[in-house]
């Protein structure tokens, strides 16, 4: 019996419908329902789609419980079966745009609706495919988002595929300003610690777009309401607190209750939830029952026809007992399919059946599903149902089939759970060999694959270790390809031991092995030795490449030319280089994976030379191609956060930032991660939030350090956002201490990456030989052992650097800085014709934008220091107004601070200064003033206070026009003498 109204769920929909309201204004929104089984997430569900059907386009999709192994895709695959059952094949394949022909692996009826337009350059293997799956289910709903609001709703996600969680996520990430609402349910007590859905939404918490949202229990009101809507009259008030307590508020459970015995006397009420669950069904007929067992084992929702495959009696007794089945409740007649009413019920009758029913039951649905003709993929189904029947010799060809299905579809952790369901049949099978097509070891070669495809390296480390451990014989050939996989793998992932498995994957190849794969080799080992730094190796082993693969792999030699090309450039054959790097575009055609490569490679390298317009051109076009492509937001993400930097450069800072922080917003790989985050740390500080940046600095460093120690360019990147953060926060030690890679022994000398981080060096020493003037550190201190000496004989084996990169275009720029901040006296950057030299070379369109406020500011300092106080406010001002403009409010606050104490007024920074004392300070804003003479930001003194920041800015404004001061620095040297007169704060 069910409520013909939903009770208690008022609160529930308003929800929905508030989040439903956000998106109709442009705002994409995923709403994740959780609550336990019977809570009513479903009708809920069903409510909400009801009221707003006819504004939106509303599809839905169900997760299946196939057991360990899901059904890839199966809620998608419903999604974009209802899109063409609503709108046509044609309107789908026509919205799917550049990447129509992918949907075919979901579903192949769309495979002959047109003849797709093939893209062999982005690649239909690997994670270039599963990219463009990914974009293609991404840009249909955006396409249809443009006509009216659309709502996909995907059930039981506690069922899902990674495949599909892996789809959704990147859906949430990738939607932007468009009118789609993902509305996702699952069953809480049904993803334990552990499971796969809990990792999902943690990743999803990360984002606003996402809101979770649990449905409770009813309360003793709310089920007396369900029971009255059910019966139609009131239920006594024994009667409704019996039905409460058994119940505990659960709606479906209500229901069961009502539906055995109106009167709900305790003595009728069943003892177990198993025995609540089972009521309905025990008091049908025995065939009715067995029939109802036998539909357990094909899952909550059955074809018709497929029962009557597995049924074996004749139609007129099936036709019985179903109506019967229909009649109680117990199933629910939908279309041409029978469900369970729910979930809970389906799984009770299941646990009752016997083991021999099992084993036969499962075999009759592997058998029908066999002879069937579906649509969708079935394999999955059938080598579940032979699991179950334990029957390994019908399981393995099936499991076989549904791993390459699997494949095809791009639904990796699926396939890789399938390789591992063979391993595990594999000793039970004499002919597993025979009937695999492949060894045991080449089995689990191609496990690992799936597995490193699907984003998890790390398992598939493991899975590689075993194969080559395994005792099993395998050919010289193979065991290269473990070898040369577990290296790639362990690139992946920023692990060391790469270059030692090449090396003997190289010394194991035979002379007959095939030319590409001995230039796959090469070029693997060649790339490992430029990213460390060492070019001419680099060069040596590349050359080697191309001759291996001159006349049969054209991928191989583009991939060569990059590599080469980079390793001249740095080298300063800079010309030959950049030559070298452009024949590798022509040879790359055709192939994705290279032509990306190559456009990486030189966007990175013309930012390098200083050649940022050119940067970002190739950048750009790169994800111009990449659109055209129907993989804008997988390759072409890697494409445009190429573009960061010499955005930063150019000082186009909003639109670095924009793409910067929509790229990260997309989880992209590792190193690009890393490159990404670091541009978000320097723009942070820049733009006058060094607090902030330095927070960022401490949650992101593990995997920055990571990578730095298997690649020299990010090794010296992070030392130079290291280095300006933590300087810019006062920790001079900390910023001294990643100065070291300029002096290493080891040090692989690369002007493009040594002369950035020699700028922020020389600051760094500069200050310390500025300290150690004026007393040195205190003992204890990590510097206290620090001498001039010390300094001196650094700044000697920097000075040698920048000679040294006399060859490389942006010299001029980092020597006169180095120069500018080593100059003076007591050189310790206080001489202003070496900053007036900096400030004329700094103007060249060579240089980063920041460096030119920087200069400027740095310059007025070294006037002011030498009593030129006209020019150094002149020179104040220029820092500050070309600062405002860049948004680098960090040199402006620098330069207001220091005109503030020295008492000058820059142009259009005038100011009145109020009287002192006009105004008493509060207890706290004493308080706050004490902490502002510390040093202390916003934040922290927020957090000290245990305030808001917001809280804190407030009393910090209030304190400077009670002081009549216009900055925190001359309201820190007021401090003193105003706290030493009004006393110390009170409680």
């Amino acid at each position: 019996m069910t409520s013909p109204k939903m009770v208690g769920r008022e609160a529930d929909l308003l929800v929905l419908h508030e989040h439903f309201a956000a998106v109709e204004a442009g705002e994409p929104r995923a709403v994740v329902l959780s609550g336990e089984a019977g809570i009513g997430k479903t009708r809920l569900i069903e409510n909400f789609r009801r009221n707003i059907k006819p504004s939106a386009l509303v599809i839905s999709g169900q997760c299946v419980d196939l057991g360990q192994v899901a059904v890839p895709y199966a809620p998608i695959i419903d999604l974009i079966r209802q899109l063409v059952a609503q709108l046509g094949a044609q309107t789908v394949l026509e919205a799917a745009g550049p990447g129509r022909d992918v949907l075919a692996t979901l579903l192949p009826s769309l495979a002959g609706s047109e003849q797709p337009e093939s893209h062999p350059s982005v690649g239909a293997v690997g994670t270039a495919g599963l990219g463009r799956l990914h974009e293609t289910v991404a840009v249909i709903l955006e396409t249809f988002a443009r006509d009216r609001p659309v709502l996909a709703i995907v059930e039981d996600l506690h069922w899902a595929d990674s495949g599909t969680l892996r789809l959704l996520s990147f859906i949430i990430r990738a939607l932007s300003c468009d009118r789609v609402m993902l509305l996702l349910s699952y069953r809480s007590e049904d993803v334990p610690r552990g499971h796969p859905v809990r990792g999902f939404l943690t990743e999803l918490e990360r984002t606003r777009r996402v809101v979770r949202h649990e449905i409770g229990r009813l309360s003793r009101d709310q089920v007396a309401a369900q029971a009255r809507e059910i019966l139609g009259s009131q239920l006594g008030t024994a009667a409704v607190e019996n039905v409460f307590e058994r119940s505990e508020g659960v709606p479906f459970f209500v229901e069961e209750l009502l539906g055995l015995d109106e009167t709900c006397s305790e003595a009728d009420l069943p003892d177990t939830l198993r025995e609540l669950l089972l009521a309905r069904y025990e008091r049908l007929s025995s065939e009715t029952q067995r029939t109802l067992r036998l539909i357990s084992v094909g899952g909550v929702r059955v074809a018709h026809q497929l029962v009557e495959k597995v049924f074996d009696g004749d139609a007129g007794a099936l036709d019985s007992t179903l109506r019967e089945a229909v009649s109680a409740s117990v199933l629910l007649a939908e279309g041409d399919s029978y469900a369970f009413r729910h979930a809970l019920v389906r799984e009770a009758i299941y646990t009752d059946l016997l083991p021999g029913e099992r084993l036969r039951f499962h075999a009759a649905f592997a058998e029908a599903l066999q002879e069937s003709a579906s649509e969708t993929p079935v394999a999955a189904e059938i080598s579940y149902h032979w699991i179950s029947a334990r029957n390994p010799r019908q399981a393995f060809p099936a499991t076989l089939l549904a791993m390459a299905q699997a494949h095809a579809s791009y639904a990796f952790a699926s396939e890789a759970q399938l390789a591992e369901r063979l391993l595990e049949l594999w000793d039970e099978l004499p002919q597993a060999a025979e009937l695999a097509g492949a060894s045991r070891v080449e089995l689990t070669r191609r496990a690992a694959s799936a597995l490193r495809n699907a984003g998890d390296s790390e398992r598939a480390i493991a899975m590689l270790d075993s194969a080559i451990a395994d005792p099993e014989p395998r050919s010289a050939l193979i065991q290269v390809k473990l070898l040369r996989d577990k290296a790639a793998y362990l690139t992946t992932i920023s692990k060391t031991g790469s270059v030692e498995l090449l090396e003997e994957a190289l010394s194991l190849l035979p002379e007959d092995a095939p030319q590409y794969l001995r230039a796959n080799l090469l070029n693997s080992l060649g790339a490992r030795q430029m990213i460390h730094g060492r070019f001419q190796e680099a060069i040596r082993l590349t050359e080697q490449a191309s001759e291996a693969a001159r006349g049969c792999s054209t991928r191989e030699l583009s991939i060569a030319a990059s590599i080469s090309g980079c390793s001249l450039a740095h080298l300063g054959e800079l010309e030959a280089g950049l030559t070298v790097m452009s024949s590798a575009e022509h040879l790359a055609e055709g192939d994705g994976s290279a032509l990306l490569r190559y456009r990486v490679n030189a966007s990175d390298m013309t930012n390098l030379l200083g050649r940022y317009e050119e940067s970002v051109a190739l950048a750009t076009e790169g994800v111009a191609r990449a659109k055209a492509l129907g993989v804008e937001r997988s390759s072409g993400a890697l494409m445009a956060s190429n573009a960061v930097d010499p955005l930063i450069a150019l000082g186009r800072w909003e639109l670095a930032e924009e793409v910067l922080d929509r790229t990260l917003a997309l989880e992209p790989p590792l190193a690009f991660l890393v490159y990404l985050r670091q541009s978000k740390m320097l723009l942070t500080l820049w733009r006058g939030d060094p607090q902030r940046a330095a927070e960022l600095y401490r949650g992101w460093r593990g995997p920055m350090e990571r990578l730095a120690a298997q690649e020299l360019q990010t090794k010296m990147q992070s030392a130079l956002v290291t280095a300006e953060v933590l300087f810019a926060v006062g920790e001079l030690e900390a910023a001294w201490a990643v100065t070291r890679h300029l002096s290493d022994s080891e040090h692989c000398f690369a002007p493009a990456y040594d002369l950035p981080l020699l700028g922020i060096a020389a600051r760094v020493l500069a200050k310390l030989r500025e300290k150690l003037l004026a007393g040195g550190f205190p003992p204890g201190s990590e510097l206290a052992e620090l001498t001039l000496q010390d300094l001196d004989a650094r700044e000697q084996q920097w000075r040698a650097l920048v000679k040294r990169s006399s060859f490389w275009p942006t010299i001029g720029i980092w020597e006169s800085l180095v120069e500018a901040e080593l100059a003076g006296a007591h050189r310790t950057g206080d001489d202003p014709e070496a900053w007036r030299r900096a400030v004329q070379r700094i103007a060249a369109p060579d240089a980063q934008a920041i460096l030119r406020p920087y200069a400027a500011y740095r310059l007025g300092a070294a006037l002011l220091a030498r009593g030129d106080r006209e020019a150094a406010q002149q020179a104040l001002t220029r820092a500050v107004e070309a600062a405002e403009e860049l948004g680098a409010r960090l040199v402006s606050q620098w330069a207001e601070e220091l005109a503030a104490a020295a008492g000058l007024a820059l142009a259009g920074q005038g100011r009145k200064r109020g009287a002192p004392n006009s105004e008493e300070l509060t207890a706290r804003e004493r308080q706050v003033l004490a902490l502002i003479s510390e040093g202390l930001s916003n934040r922290q003194i927020g957090e000290r206070l245990f305030i808001s920041t917001k809280t804190a800015s407030v009393h910090v404004s209030a304190i400077l026009r009670k002081l009549g001061v216009a900055t925190r620095t001359e309201a820190a040297v007021l401090s003193s003498a105003r706290l030493s007169r009004v006393g110390p704060p009170a409680d």
